[in-house]
Order: structure tokens, then C-alpha cells, then sequence
């Protein structure tokens, strides 16, 4: 039967899902509030931290994502905060690059979620030039009916909502200097 479900983006903790090591020593992340994880569809409250690079990828599914606050810059395309992206079933967009702000996104996908990479090669030669290190997925609460990570850091996989080591953490508090 269909419903009405509400829910606060206060009320979900952030979850680290990727991280690189950037010149310097700063730790740079993905983080994400899932607000909805289903098999139809998935919806994501997303913070990018200040250069964070997301190798080019496609999802099993329609990707539709608005940019809330900052940039991030996808392949040769500044996208400012108001922008909004539609990436059909079988697309590829990216690289996306942060910009010097971070990004916070609202992402919506109508299936599959997981990122299917499209140019791993290029997308070591990108990190390699910037003399950024990709470090491995932290462990996120992945739904027991949804198959492994498919994208480039794939790594461990949390067993529960509480089993992500950055359940909880404010993303802003990590971003460094």
C-alpha cells in the first residue's frame, strides 16, 4: 500500500562512503544522509569536501541530482548551487571535482544505485596528476538485497546502520586545511 514517509535531514547521521588522501595529508570525503534506500529508489542528502575528486560513472538507473550549495565541477562544466542534473539509465557523467566551498547535493536514483565506472584509466591518471591517493571505501550500512560496490575503492561493507565507522560525524568538522 503506498505512504506518506517524511523524514528530516537532522535526523539521519552522515556516513562516510569515499576518501582520498590530498597533498598535504588532508583527508578528503564523500559523505551521505540516506534518507531513502529501497529497492525502487534511493535518496541522498550529499556533502562533497572541498576537492574531492568521483572518478566518471554511470548508475543501473536514472540519476537525477540537484546542486544545493557550493560547486562541483562535472567533466568541463561548473554546476553552482540552483543546478540540477538529469543522468538517464546507461549514462556517464564526471569527473565531478568539488570546488574550493565543498558541494552539498540532493541526489535522487530510481533503481540500482551503484556506481558503474566508466574510464578507470583516466581516472588514475587524474588523481596521479593532483598527487592524490585513493584510499579504500569505508564500511557503509549496505542493504543485505543489494549486490557488492562496483565502483573503483570498492571496500568493506558495514552490517547495520551502525556499523559505519563514520556514523554520526559531521562532514564539516573533517574538512581540514
Amino acid at each position: 500500500m503506498a505512504e506518506l514517509k517524511i523524514v528530516s535531514v537532522g535526523d539521519v547521521p552522515w556516513h562516510e562512503v569515499k576518501a582520498q588522501a590530498h597533498p598535504g595529508g588532508r583527508r578528503v570525503s564523500v559523505w551521505e544522509k540516506f534518507l531513502e534506500w529501497s529497492p525502487e529508489r534511493m535518496a541522498i542528502y550529499a556533502r562533497y569536501d572541498p576537492g574531492m575528486v568521483v572518478e566518471r560513472h554511470g548508475h543501473g538507473s536514472d540519476h537525477f541530482v540537484f546542486v544545493l550549495a557550493g560547486e562541483v565541477l562535472v567533466g568541463d562544466r561548473p554546476c553552482p548551487a540552483g543546478t540540477h542534473l538529469t543522468l538517464e539509465h546507461g549514462a556517464a557523467f564526471g569527473p565531478l571535482v568539488a570546488g574550493p566551498e565543498g558541494a552539498t547535493l540532493y541526489e535522487v536514483m530510481t533503481g540500482d544505485p551503484r556506481a558503474l565506472p566508466a574510464d578507470p584509466a583516466g581516472f588514475a591518471e587524474l588523481l596521479a596528476s593532483r598527487g592524490i591517493e585513493p584510499l579504500p571505501n569505508p564500511p557503509v550500512p549496505w542493504p543485505g538485497w543489494l549486490a557488492p560496490r562496483t565502483d573503483h575503492q570498492a571496500g568493506p561493507r558495514a552490517s547495520s546502520p551502525a556499523g559505519g565507522a563514520a556514523a554520526g560525524n559531521d562532514p564539516r568538522s573533517d574538512l581540514g586545511g
